[in-house]
């Protein structure tokens, strides 16, 4: 079996730092459970600037390498890797920051994994020029029987993959979203997602 994990908010608690983070750098307090939305420029009501130096600052090798695993994420895929499934990360991280998420994982007991960047939310707005490892057209020669994903910004990326079963981790910003089809179920730990998920 192919299985598809997100990496932010899907291994690690990227999102709670960020609210840290924000605060630091703009006085913004805006508590973990009230970013009500992806898109971090509107639930932390940034402007442009504020928005490219926050991201950039987020993605500072030592500040990837900082994120606190979500519980229970890593013994979940060792698992799937014991059974003889095939896991690929993939992230909408740029691959400028591919060594410090390679090494994270590394770091979690997860070497055995696959990374791959691919650039699903435009980001190339905030580190100019971004390069991703995974292009567009080659995503889509990929086969997956099963997803783990948050972002409700992501799931068009499994359109061409009809039978595939989408795990969404509960997440605030996804909390009032509408799920493309049956196929989708809401999990709110990865006890959870290793029960349902094979």
């Amino acid at each position: 079996m192919n299985i598809y994990v997100d990496f932010d908010d899907c291994l690690c608690e990227t999102a709670r730092h960020f609210s840290g983070l924000a605060a630091g750098l703009f006085g913004t307090e805006v508590p973990y459970e009230n970013i009500n939305f992806f898109n971090l420029q509107k639930s932390f009501s940034l402007t442009d600037d504020q928005y490219v130096f926050m991201m950039t600052e987020a993605h500072k090798p030592e500040v990837l390498l900082s994120y606190e695993e979500t519980p229970g994420a890593s013994e979940t895929v060792n698992k799937w890797l014991d059974e003889g499934h095939d896991v690929s990360i993939i992230t909408g991280r740029p691959f400028s920051a591919y060594d410090p998420s390679r090494k994270w994982l590394d770091e979690h007991g997860l070497d055995r994994v696959k990374l791959y960047c691919l650039d699903k939310y435009g980001r190339d707005n905030f580190i100019k020029d971004s390069e991703f490892s995974l292009k567009l057209e080659d995503y889509y020669k990929m086969h997956f029987d099963l997803a783990v994903e948050d972002s409700p910004h992501a799931f068009k990326f499994f359109d061409h993959l009809p039978d595939l079963k989408v795990l969404v981790y509960d997440r605030p910003w996804n909390r009032n979203s509408e799920f493309p089809g049956d196929n989708y179920t809401r999990c709110m730990d990865w006890e959870t997602i290793r029960k349902i998920g094979l």
